[in-house]
């Protein structure tokens, strides 16, 4: 792997020594985050093993007007393309694998589209969030099918003892004419705990594209959006140990595109549902089981001038999970799922349902210094068969403060249901006519990765080295002779090693952050780097409180990355996408305890770069907010 300095990267990696300097310094310790995604069983964040990191309301509620993506961008090992804007497709790079390689789940139920594994980041307000878990590296053997290159669980529910009434509300506007709004009223008493909240937004946008990206495309208008989202929880302890509750998230968005030079607008309405019903039991003082029912569905009614489609579906997800304590520093987890995938049947797929029976084991120890995770899981998928994969991880205890780990993992990803059962099309000026493939196998992953911590108060280090080989991928559009027309077949493979080093550093007001990600994805056949994603990537943040005013900067530099896109004469080419830096600027101010002011002002020095060849992205842009709670 090629991890040539950028002159920025020595710049940024010069924070590094200074953090580790300072920790003698008077610091604060952070409070530790609950983790629950990591291993399906609460855990605090410094005794998980793995890459895992948590973005709590805090950071959400400084986002502005910045959309789930964004927010996950500026955490390491993570990058993001979009076109054209937030309401636009979006795709989420977790250490460079394929946006499909991720699973995301809203409360623990899975929410990525069946037919295309791609997630509907532009119907997810950030403002609904409670905190948002992210683990690194492959994970099917916890989540099974979808989690190759990791899982992003977005959790809306507050948790915890009894808690009085309180109310939240939230009201913003900013560049491009966006306003926000939302509110929200929680609480717990007498064994019940409930929670309803509720958000709109309206944006005038910018041009979602630019000619680079041809004239079937490019229109020079601007592309705004509207947004509503509605999140609700309702819970009851009837007895010590024994809860049942039930979260709801429904988000909806009608975002416009360009399409072409036509006058009458375009747009798409995109909608986000995921349903959770979890009855959480101690039978005994060592055995706690946990029956999950969850529903999610997904659509988007596409409508441009003469032309409109439509295509959703829907997972119903059925868990029993059983936690087993044999002792004080060891556990087991036995778990039962079935998924039923079905299509939308206006999407004409030749087949338009799937359904996976799966059965894994997750287990936990900790023998003084020693710290160990295993799991394995078997998914017999319906229409393919079974797969069958695995996860063991070590980390050792220097010392009280140094933590040493090694970790190996396997993944799959089941091929979507528009590869395997897309109705054929004929030929036409784009190209020859496409049919199905549904003798595609799985795509396959093998993941290594070794790591080096420090923590010591409000000192965290942290080294990560991995590697991950993905095989048997999925290219879509390739000629096949005998068929005569292109389809999706298992013809690539790829590898993505790259190096993460992160740090924070929190002493009295004050907090310094920086990470920095060496990555090199590759192309095994070709030996060309992957599409839209960057070698080198580097983050450095500040953050000081002065009484009631905090202040912060963040600047991100994104290297150069590549892109594929077509010639005049409507052949394949690749493009290069320059490497950028973002400076943004934060400030907060606290009237009282009750109300506050949010002020965040992105791109400030107005960089024009582009994740996507051909679409635009936001320019300087500022967005003022007023916050209170009761």
């Amino acid at each position: 792997m090629s991890l040539t300095p950028h002159p920025l990267a020595l710049a940024v990696l010069a924070c590094f020594p200074l953090i580790a300097a300072a920790q003698t310094a008077d610091s604060v310790p952070r409070l530790d985050e609950i983790v629950v995604t990591a291993s399906r069983s609460p855990q605090l964040e410094k005794d998980v093993l793995g890459d895992v990191s948590v973005i709590d309301k805090e950071t959400l509620r400084l986002s502005g007007s910045d959309s789930v993506a964004e927010v996950l961008a500026r955490q390491h090992g993570i990058q993001i393309n979009n076109s054209g804007g937030p309401q636009t497709t979006t795709g989420v790079f977790l250490r460079g694998s394929p946006t499909q390689h991720t699973q995301v789940l809203v409360d623990g139920i899975r929410i990525n589209s069946i037919t295309t594994g791609s997630t509907s980041w532009n119907a997810i307000d950030p403002a609904l969030i409670e905190r948002i878990e992210v683990v690194r590296g492959a994970s099917s053997s916890l989540y099974g099918s979808g989690a190759m290159g990791g899982v992003i669980n977005i959790i809306t529910k507050k948790t915890g003892a009894d808690r009085p009434l309180s109310a939240w509300g939230n009201i913003g506007y900013g560049s491009y004419d966006t306003f926000k709004s939302s509110t929200g009223v929680s609480g717990a008493k007498d064994g019940w705990d409930y929670s309803l909240a509720a958000s709109m937004a309206d944006s005038n946008g910018f041009s979602a594209a630019n000619p680079l990206a041809g004239d079937f495309t490019y229109n020079r208008d601007r592309d705004g959006y509207s947004q509503h989202a509605l999140t609700g929880s309702l819970g009851y302890l009837w007895r010590p140990g024994q809860h049942i509750g039930l979260t709801a998230y429904n988000g909806y968005i009608d975002g416009q595109f360009d399409a072409g030079p036509d006058p009458r607008p375009t747009h798409s309405i995109t909608r986000q549902q995921a349903y959770n019903l979890t009855s959480t039991n101690d039978i005994t003082d060592y055995w706690q089981s946990v029956l999950r029912l969850g529903f999610s569905k997904e659509f988007t009614d596409t409508r441009i001038p003469d032309f409109d489609s439509s295509v959703g579906s829907l997972q119903r997800s059925y868990t029993w999970q059983n936690n087993l304590q044999f002792t004080e520093d060891q556990r087991l987890s036995v778990i039962l799922e079935r998924l039923e995938e079905r299509a939308d049947s206006q999407s004409n797929y030749l087949e338009n349902r799937r359904d996976t029976n799966s059965a894994g084991l997750i287990y936990r120890g900790d023998f003084d210094i020693h710290h160990v995770q295993a799991s394995v899981r078997n998914d017999n998928v319906s229409g393919y068969g079974s797969e069958t994969t695995g996860g063991l991880a070590y980390d050792l205890d220097l010392s009280d403060k140094w933590r040493v780990g090694i970790a190996g993992s396997t993944g799959f990803q089941a091929p979507t249901f528009a590869y395997l059962y897309a109705p054929s099309t004929p030929a036409s000026f784009w190209g020859p006519r496409y049919q199905n493939n549904p003798d595609l196998k799985p795509e396959k992953s093998r993941n290594i990765e070794a790591s080096i911590r420090y923590a010591d108060g409000g000192t965290q280090l942290g080294l990560v080295v991995y590697q991950n080989k993905i095989r048997d991928m999925i290219q879509n559009s390739v000629f096949d002779p005998a068929i005569n027309a292109n389809t999706a077949k298992n013809v690539d493979r790829a590898t993505i090693r790259g190096v993460t080093l992160t740090a924070e550093q929190r002493w009295g007001n004050t907090t310094l952050r920086a990470s920095a990600d060496f990555m090199d994805p590759k192309d095994d056949q070709s030996g060309l780097q992957l599409v839209q994603r960057a070698k080198q990537v580097f983050h450095v943040g500040a953050e000081h409180r002065i009484d009631a005013l905090t202040v912060g900067a963040e600047y991100q530099f994104t290297g150069k990355r590549y892109d594929s896109a077509f010639d005049q004469n409507f052949q394949p080419q690749r493009v290069t996408l320059g490497g950028f830096g973002l400076l943004n600027l934060t400030a907060s101010y606290d009237f009282s305890k009750r109300a506050g002011v949010q002020l965040r002002w992105n791109n400030l020095l107005n960089k024009d770069y582009a994740m996507i060849y051909g679409y635009n992205t936001p320019g300087s842009n500022v967005f003022v907010n007023f916050s209170f709670r009761m």
